[in-house]
Order: C-alpha cells, then sequence, then structure tokens
C-alpha cells in the first residue's frame, strides 16, 4: 500500500493528540491551564512541544524543599512566641480591625509568616536612591551580606556592586548570592569568580543552569537583600542599569522597593536561608539558634506592624495572591494597585468586581509600553474587561512601570516582587511584605497619585476604540493567560 503524505501527516498528529494527553494529565495541574496547554499542542503540532518543553515541564518533586528547614522551625518558634506573648486571640493594641487580624491569623496559618512590629520601614521609589542607600549599608557590613535577585545583570551597576562584594569577602565579611540564570542572563558564573576566589559564595538558584535546565517556568523572582541580619532590602527593583533609567527602550524606571530595620529583617534572613540551604551545594548556613548572627536581637523604635510572605511552586496554597484577595475584601473606600503585568485569575478578577459593585475606588496603573509583547497584550485584554466593570485603569507614560504595590483606605499595603498575573502566582518563587501601617498607606498613595499625573486614563470607551487587529491580538493573547 502506498504511504501519502497525508497519511504520514495525520499518523504525526495522531501522536501529537496521544501524547499531548499523556503529558498534561500525568501531573497535578489547574484546569484552565490543561485547557490552555490543551490548546497549544493541538494547534501547533511539534512546535507545541517545543514550546512545552521551555514553559510547561513541571519541576521534579525532588528539587521542592518540601520538609521545613531548621530555619523554619525556629521562625515557628519564634511565632510560639509571640503567640504566647499575645495570646491567641490578642493582637496589638493598633491591630483592632477583624479583617487585620483574620490576615495577620492567615498568613500564620499558611505561611508560618510571623508578626513583626514595630518596624522602622522607608519606601524608596528611585533607583538611584536605592543603591545609593544599598551600596552605603553594604560598606558598613560586618558580618554577612545576603544577596537574592531575580536580574543580577553584568552591566555597569551590577559590575560596581559585584566589585563591592569582592572587597567585602576579602575582609572577611561572609557573602552570599542567589541568582536566577535566566533573570540574570549575561552573568554567568565567570561573572561571579572574582567573588568566588575572594571567599564569597554565588549560586544559581536551585542549582538550575539556563543552558542544561531550559525550563522558563519557577523562576526564582524574589528580591531579597540583608545586612548583618539587621537591615533588610525588599520590593520590585533588580541589579542593572535599566533599574537605574539607562535603557533607551525603557526610559525612567518607576519602581518601589522597601528598606527595613527591626524584627522583619527575620523574615527576609529565614527566607533567604532556606533558599540558600535548597539552592547550595557547599557552604550551608548554620541555623544553630533563632539568637544567632543571622538573627540577632534587634531594639528598633518603628511604627510599622507587618509580615514577610513568601509564595511559590513548592506550595498549592498561592498565599500571596490569598493575601491580595484579602485585602481586596478589607477594603471600604479604595484599591489602588500598581502592577506591571496584569492577568489575574477568576478569584482575584471577582474580588476586584466585587469591590467596584460595593463603591470601593478601585484604580489599577499599567505600564502604557510592553517589555514582553504576549504578556502586554493579555494585559490590555484585562484592562479592558475591568475598565467595563468601573476600575480606573491608569497607563504611566513617564517611563516603564514596574512596581507592584496595593494600598488599600488608609490602613493596609502590599509591596514586594509579586504581579498581578498567574505566572507570580502559581510559577514563581516570590516574597511581599504586608504592612499595617496607616502612615506608610499614606505615602505610597501619595506616591501612586503623583504617578497619576504621569498617567492617561483609559476608558472602556478608549479600548473599544483601538483597531480591530489589536483587540484580536489581546483576545488571542489572553488564551494563553495560565501559560504566559
Amino acid at each position: 500500500m502506498e504511504i501519502t503524505m497525508t497519511m504520514i501527516g495525520e499518523g504525526i498528529y495522531l501522536i501529537n493528540v496521544i501524547l499531548a494527553i499523556v503529558i498534561i494529565f500525568r501531573q497535578r495541574r489547574d484546569i484552565v491551564a490543561i485547557w490552555a496547554w490543551l490548546l497549544v499542542l493541538f494547534l501547533l503540532p511539534v512546535i507545541g512541544f517545543l514550546i512545552y518543553a521551555f514553559l510547561g515541564r513541571q519541576l521534579p518533586k525532588n528539587k521542592l524543599f518540601k520538609v521545613k528547614s531548621d530555619v523554619q522551625l525556629q521562625l515557628d518558634e519564634l511565632l510560639a512566641q509571640q503567640r504566647q506573648e499575645l495570646g491567641n486571640e490578642n493582637l496589638p493594641a493598633d491591630l483592632v480591625s477583624d479583617s487585620v487580624k483574620s490576615l495577620v491569623t492567615m498568613f500564620q496559618t499558611a505561611n508560618h509568616a510571623f508578626l513583626a512590629r514595630k518596624n522602622r520601614v522607608r519606601i524608596i521609589a528611585d533607583g538611584q536612591q536605592l543603591f545609593h542607600e544599598m551600596i552605603e549599608d553594604i560598606e558598613r557590613a560586618k558580618s554577612s551580606v545576603h544577596i537574592e535577585f531575580y536580574s543580577f545583570y553584568n552591566d555597569r551597576i551590577g559590575q560596581q556592586i559585584r566589585d563591592l562584594l569582592v572587597r567585602k569577602a576579602r575582609s572577611g565579611v561572609e557573602v552570599r548570592v542567589i541568582y536566577d540564570p535566566f533573570g540574570s542572563l549575561g552573568a554567568f558564573r565567570s561573572f561571579f569568580k572574582p567573588l568566588l576566589d575572594a571567599g564569597g559564595y554565588a549560586e544559581p538558584f536551585l542549582a538550575r543552569s539556563a543552558i542544561t535546565d531550559f525550563r522558563l517556568n519557577f523562576r526564582d523572582h524574589r528580591k531579597i537583600v540583608v545586612i548583618d541580619g539587621k537591615a533588610g532590602y525588599v520590593g520590585g527593583f533588580n541589579i542593572g542599569d535599566q533599574y537605574l533609567g539607562r535603557s533607551k527602550k525603557f526610559g525612567y524606571w518607576r519602581d518601589t522597593h522597601l528598606r527595613i530595620t527591626g524584627s522583619a529583617v527575620f523574615g527576609l534572613q529565614g527566607r533567604f536561608s532556606m533558599d540558600w540551604n535548597a539552592t547550595a551545594s557547599q557552604g550551608l548556613l548554620p541555623t544553630d539558634h533563632i539568637e544567632s548572627r543571622y538573627f540577632p536581637l534587634t531594639h528598633v523604635k518603628g511604627d510599622t506592624n507587618m509580615q514577610i510572605v513568601s509564595s511559590g511552586p513548592d506550595s498549592d496554597l498561592q498565599q500571596i495572591k490569598m493575601g491580595y484577595i484579602r485585602l481586596i475584601q478589607s477594603a471600604k473606600q479604595r484599591v489602588w494597585i500598581q502592577t506591571p503585568y496584569l492577568i489575574p485569575d477568576d478569584s482575584v478578577m471577582d474580588a476586584i468586581r466585587i469591590a467596584v459593585m460595593a463603591g470601593v475606588d478601585v484604580r489599577i496603573m499599567i505600564p502604557h509600553m510592553a517589555d514582553h509583547p504576549f504578556v502586554y497584550r493579555a494585559t490590555q485584554y484585562y484592562a479592558h474587561e475591568l475598565a467595563k466593570d468601573g476600575v480606573k485603569i491608569y497607563y504611566y507614560e513617564h517611563g516603564f512601570m514596574h512596581s507592584k504595590t496595593m494600598v488599600v483606605d488608609d490602613r493596609l499595603a502590599s509591596v514586594g516582587s509579586a504581579n498581578m498575573d498567574y505566572r507570580s502566582f502559581k510559577l514563581n518563587f516570590e516574597v511581599n511584605a504586608f504592612l499595617y501601617d496607616e502612615k506608610l498607606a499614606v505615602k505610597l498613595a501619595d506616591l501612586f497619585e503623583e504617578d497619576q499625573h504621569l498617567s492617561r486614563l483609559m476608558t472602556a470607551e478608549d479600548f473599544d476604540n483601538q483597531s480591530l487587529y489589536l483587540r484580536f491580538k489581546q483576545s488571542f493573547c489572553r488564551l494563553l493567560s495560565p501559560i504566559l
């Protein structure tokens, strides 16, 4: 019997369908993600499998740290001490709202995130100021410098900070760096060799290589700096020239970071320690006692009560997303959000819609330009949908908006690394600070209003008047939302 090209094509497609079903269903996945991957694999035979190889494969279970480390046990001990001190039902006097109590309890239960009281927190909204202060803090380091970033670029600022770390390592300071190999393209091991030669450490997250492990998912998107266990940084900035406004493509880089002193630094140090011990092949962090040099007792007179919350594919709980939803649900007057990527799942969409229908002033600020085309078109689609529901959508036009913040009324806020999208909720390792401080909430709201003057309000009619082709691209990219 003669074998025709049509028969060969049908055979390839049949094999494609069988393999697609086996691959997608052999691991536990969200039903929306299953349909998105089936769409890709069915519509793009062969090519779809290449896309899946880069974006769809899950991490092996032995790569995920399911068992509590000694550090987590110590933080649990600190939480238990705090609960004993306060009583299970009694929070500090300035935390009287039931919604705040439930949020604190939720994070304690779902993330072992202890309530850090009376911290001193400063908001930093400019890259020049951030790197100036961070470099000064590193210069003053006496014991340890721990750094974890999604992007640590081999450029002017990257080399400047690396060279500073080399000097500190030579002076006897313990220096450890975790970097994501995909987010830090160009910062190969040779880039960190001077630090290694000086006695410091630098490791790609979970010991993954951008060459041998070509999964694009499960990135270490956290941005953490801890100095001597006493000062910490967390937020949206990475280490690179573009974050200083040196990129012609992006121009001014608008982001938000926090500098923290007080017991909340324990949360950042604990998170770094767990990531380091899951990543490093040698030089594991000792975890002898909660009062060791990595967790020194500090006495800071601050006003901010807060929790450091992390999430990632090592847990099915999506803790930061739950925090976002709980914040939105608690709003009485306003919810103001800044995010570079707006690709919420149904639960977040429903929370936002309910808030709008309840009369809450909901505003969302996104960039006016794309850094990832597919993601940006999907962001525009969801911005259009929310604009139709009554959400005020703002396009930030004074450069690139990369800030990940949420302000609720004049009392609650969140600042961190997690975007308002599927990737941050389910696929990336993230960390956020949830703030229970009226003064900081007002400052973040003031920053939002300043940015609003540099933004353009996009109404539902503005989106409707976009070209048919542009709206088609937005709708198509929306179909791929669960895997973007």
